[in-house]
């Protein structure tokens, strides 16, 4: 059984989570033409390496930032969403 350590309810089974995407600022709706609002939603760039990540508790509705090495799906740390401007969130990934 793989493990999410999640930062409001500690470690959980995997499957009471759910992916919310890449983190990371979303554009302007109002501002973009479709194709780039398309792109935003639908196009992922799949970096090999160290990403940050959305996810979510499904028992709890909590939202939080996973930063994973999607090399060799290893979750390095895992922190409230209120931490993403953090510099030292950052490095720490």
């Amino acid at each position: 059984m793989k493990l999410m350590p999640c930062p409001l309810n500690g470690p959980r089974n995997i499957a009471e989570f759910g992916y919310g995407g890449v983190g990371g600022a979303a554009p302007d709706p109002a501002g973009v033409d479709d194709r780039a609002w398309a792109e935003y939603l639908f196009i992922e760039s799949n970096t090999r390496g160290v990403v940050r990540e959305w996810w979510f508790h499904a028992p709890t509705a909590y939202w939080f930032i996973a930063a994973r090495d999607t090399a060799t799906d290893e979750i390095l740390k895992t922190y409230p969403a209120s931490e993403l401007g953090n510099a030292s969130v950052e490095s720490d990934a």
